[in-house]
């Protein structure tokens, strides 16, 4: 078929193909890498932060004394000596036998990504639905519009996911004659919001759960990194039966390496597994090998406490600069843990139309319209902070600044903005979410 051309393959694809759309945190990876530019768009581990020097020499040994076995083909399911070890990162959550955590019941997965893709190959049909927090990891609704479910949003707040609105959204499902099949949850640190579901909220919405027989699918990629005093323990710390439990090294240690995790009610552990083998056969037997090293040899939990003063201190120094430097009508998230704020414009402002200014001006971003299923959220960005020093996130919060008050002032000339004047610097409000999260 040569000189053939995309409309030649369009009849072909599968039905569940069609509706695929590319990432837009992906779409920005290859301008917001540049130098030039400040890149607050991705959500990159600050991986300067680990001792290269000791993890290359393990990598080293790795292939050249265990390669062998380290080169060659695994288990459908991970190691074991991996699985013990994911056990007992696990028990730092809280997440420990008392409430049926067992290496028999943990699935090795490439990344969390594959995590949450093996869970909807279980559970999803064309036409399902999925219960989601409004906004969620834009990953997962990826995989949620390949596997053809449509996914509902339950807002939330500064305390996370709000109960009435979850018990809502559940009883407008039933009216219209379907049953949501799983909640999909960020209870802690949040992506994209950065807030955390207080312990209060967690309690009931496993109860609201469990009386409408709702799979709980609760993704814990953040929950070691607390800046504030520790957070509240997972979901699945507190119920076993009907929460799925997913996590990853890449935030932790290394992205490169593709290390997560399901931890899964036993009776579906096996249908993971296969499902998983028919996927990929099996997870790397190099990196499954080289995370349990890393795990039993290195001082990882002082690693753990690196990462949160790393990453304390770049949040600090962007919501010092949002404060500084922020147009009025701007306000933000005042994340806990993890690597996001939350931002919600102010009137009139819409975060995707805005930029290819922004980058012309040297600093990226991510719409908040990435975060939503409908494509809602114009008025959000997403910012991150774990990936540049702190006089780079200032610079790019100044950057970005200058970008929405230009914004501001020709919506304001044209007639668009209503009634929201330009005030002077430094009286943005802060700290409290936007009507997004309200």
């Amino acid at each position: 078929m040569t000189g053939t051309t995309l409309d030649d393959y369009t009849d072909r694809y599968a039905r569940r193909v069609r509706g695929m759309t590319a990432s837009e945190i992906r779409a920005l990876f290859a301008v917001a890498s540049r130098p030039e530019v400040v890149s607050l768009a991705g959500g990159a581990p600050y991986i300067a932060a680990l001792p290269l020097d000791a993890v290359g020499e393990m990598l080293g040994r790795l292939g050249s004394e265990h390669g062998v076995s380290t080169l060659q083909y695994g288990i459908g399911q991970g190691t074991l000596e991996l699985r013990e070890r994911i056990c007992e990162v696990m028990a730092l959550s809280g997440i420990d036998g008392r409430c049926g955590a067992s290496p028999e019941d943990v699935v090795v997965t490439v990344g969390g990504q594959q995590a949450l893709d093996l869970v909807a190959r279980l559970f999803l049909d064309p036409g399902d639905v999925v219960l989601a927090e409004g906004p969620t990891y834009v990953g997962a609704l990826g995989v949620f519009q390949a596997a053809q479910a449509q996914v509902c949003h339950v807002p939330m707040d500064a305390d996370g996911l709000i109960p009435e609105a979850l018990e809502v959204a559940i009883a407008e499902q039933a009216r219209a004659g379907r049953r949501a099949k799983f909640l999909y949850t960020i209870p802690t640190y949040q992506n994209p919001a950065g807030v955390t579901l207080t312990e209060e909220r967690r309690e009931r919405v496993l109860d609201i759960c469990e009386r409408a027989g709702l799979l709980v699918v609760e993704d814990d990629p953040y929950g070691q990194l607390g800046f504030d005093g520790e957070a509240p323990s997972p979901l699945r710390a507190r119920r076993r039966d009907g929460v799925f439990y997913l996590s990853t090294f890449s935030k932790t240690f290394a992205p490169g390496l593709r290390v997560g995790w399901i931890l899964a009610p036993h009776a579906v552990r096996d249908k993971l597994v296969i499902a998983s083998e028919a996927q990929i056969l099996c997870p790397s037997a190099f990196a499954q090998a080289a995370v349990t090293t890393y795990l039993s040899t290195m001082p990882w939990r002082e690693q753990l406490k690196t990462y949160r003063e790393v990453y304390r201190e770049r949040r600090d120094a962007l919501l010092d600069a949002l404060t500084d430097l922020m147009p009025a009508g701007t306000t933000w998230t005042r994340p806990e843990g993890g690597l996001f704020v939350w931002a919600n414009l102010p009137e009139g402002l819409d975060a995707k139309a805005m930029m290819p200014r922004a980058i012309a001006a040297r600093v990226a971003y991510v719409p908040g319209t990435g975060f939503y299923a409908d494509g809602s959220g114009s008025g959000n960005m997403r910012l991150n902070f774990s990936f540049p020093p702190p006089e780079r996130i200032r610079e790019g919060v100044r950057r970005l600044s200058s970008v929405m008050e230009q914004e501001m002032a020709m919506r304001q000339v044209f007639g668009t903005v209503s009634g929201n004047p330009i005030r002077r610097r430094g009286q943005a409000g802060a700290d409290t979410p936007g009507p997004d999260l309200a």
